[in-house]
């Protein structure tokens, strides 16, 4: 969107806001309840919601696919109408008989759809990324419908969209990319209506189609950059992520109790800490708000009264180190070539990982050598097999990649002292060929990701002392003292 269509929007006061809701955030009656009351608090502004799947259903849809694939049909059936129960029981909780009635001859469609999807896995016996980007799709096609129906019920205006129709992508199934042009005009054709007329828009997170109507993915996690693109594409005001914690946190709570929520922190630093495995984001959310330079929020849907983080082009956190990461599941390429390192290599190198979906996350090189850190991948034996056909190639797995991130953190030698001597009784490389200036990683044994975290944690972010019980006595009084 150009900056005078942008700027007459706002100029007519339509302050829009994408409020994205994860699996957690709309995983039973009390949560749907929550959201709606969010919603009923954003009114003062025009909200469009992106709603993710219920917890857990993705998975448990996967796990009907591949039991279909299988032979098992019985199980994969048994499977999905849990998933529709599931639904209709919420819809129970939560909605007066003649909307029940409603909400359920649309679910009973999509349902009819997905078993009927089953039964082709069960003849053909394969399942492979098309089909199961068919077959995920029926999960955030479920929960939007039942949000959407859910705020109507409230006394909102909402209006269910099938975002199937209006966000198109590459054929990339699996983890397709945007058409961005037709996608955008799609998105305000749909939308802008709706926002006019005072409606609510519900999208189903995650979904998309290719130019041909074909259904497709944006990945797992993918409801995050589907409000991004939303965002992008109607020129919003902020784009917020609801989902079961209080913000982007210093590291991940599970493996330290001590984690504390960042306030504020810049794209870069989200972006970065996204690609290394923080888990709050989806590492491809950023780059539309980032285009388009809308702020994002990540709220406790929970604890909706929190500050949550706030991301923006430009922020601080006022410490060296903002945030520790690691990214599991790291497997090490070495790829060694008598010949030297050029450009015919590299191309077939990365030719080859393409072919088989496999993400980079680091790479080094030098003269006769490339040094490349994946995510471990089923296909790993068949892309080694690949490469050896060019060069020697040997690999290691069950590895972690510790990130520090931090703005201008590779310009502070003292950082890199203090992590050195942190880990130093670990058998650690350090890695420091990524381009980023704002992150120190190093590659450990996964066995030891967690205890190096928590190490890390306590050097660049000591627990706060208490406050001194001084007997009544001031503050004050003491400072003047």
């Amino acid at each position: 969107m150009s900056g005078s269509q942008r700027q007459s929007r706002f100029e007519r006061g339509e302050d829009v806001v994408v409020m994205k809701f994860g699996g957690t955030s709309v995983e039973d009656a009390a949560a749907i309840r929550r959201l709606v009351g969010i919603v009923e608090s954003r009114l003062g502004a025009q909200p469009v919601l992106i709603i993710s799947a219920l917890a857990k259903v993705t998975d448990q849809l996967l796990e009907a696919g591949n039991a279909a694939a299988k032979g098992h049909l019985g199980s994969a059936l048994a499977i999905v109408r849990n998933i529709y129960v599931r639904h209709e029981d919420l819809a129970d909780s939560l909605l007066s008989a003649s909307a029940h009635g409603s909400l359920d001859r649309e679910l009973r469609g999509e349902l009819q759809a997905l078993e009927s999807l089953l039964h082709e896995l069960e003849t053909s016996r394969h399942f492979d990324l098309k089909a199961q980007d068919r077959l995920l799709s029926f999960g955030e096609c479920f929960s939007s419908r039942l949000v959407s129906w859910a705020l109507c019920e409230a006394g909102l205006q909402a209006a269910h969209v099938d975002a199937r129709n209006c966000v198109v992508t590459d054929a990339r199934h699996g983890q397709a990319s945007p058409l961005w042009d037709v996608t955008n005009q799609r998105l305000r054709d749909a939308l802008n209506p709706l926002l006019q007329s005072g409606s609510v828009p519900v999208l189903g997170g995650f979904i998309a189609s290719t130019i041909d109507g074909v259904p497709t993915t944006l990945g797992r996690g993918g409801s995050d950059f589907s409000a991004a693109i939303v965002g992008a594409a109607v020129g919003a005001s902020r784009v917020e992520i609801w989902t079961d914690v209080d913000g982007v946190m210093t590291t991940d709570p599970k493996v330290c109790s001590d984690a504390r929520v960042i306030r504020k922190l810049s794209f870069d630093e989200a972006a970065d800490l996204a690609h290394f495995g923080a888990k709050v984001l989806h590492p491809a959310t950023l780059a539309p708000a980032m285009r388009e330079n809308i702020p994002v929020y990540v709220l406790n849907s929970r604890h909706p009264e929190g500050h949550g983080t706030e991301i923006t082009a430009r922020a601080s956190t006022g410490n060296r180190v903002s945030a520790i990461t690691a990214k599991r599941n790291v497997v090490s390429l070495e790829i060694q070539s008598r010949r030297g390192v050029d450009a015919a290599l590299l191309n077939t190198v990365f030719g080859v990982l393409e072919q088989h979906t496999c993400a980079v996350d680091v790479m080094g090189t030098s003269i006769d050598r490339i040094s490349l850190l994946v995510g471990s991948n089923v296909a790993l034996p068949k892309i080694v097999e690949d490469l050896r056909q060019v060069a020697d190639v040997c690999w290691e797995n069950h590895k972690a990649l510790v990130c520090l991130v931090g703005e201008n953190i590779r310009r502070q030698p003292e950082v890199a002292s203090q992590l050195f001597a942190t880990v130093s009784d670990m058998d650690v490389r350090v890695l420091c060929q990524g381009a980023s200036e704002r992150t120190l990683s190093f590659l450990v044994d996964e066995s030891r990701a967690e205890e190096s975290v928590r190490r890390l944690h306590s050097v660049f972010f000591p627990k706060l002392e208490p406050a001194r019980d001084w007997g009544g006595i001031s503050s004050a009084f003491c400072e003047a003292g």
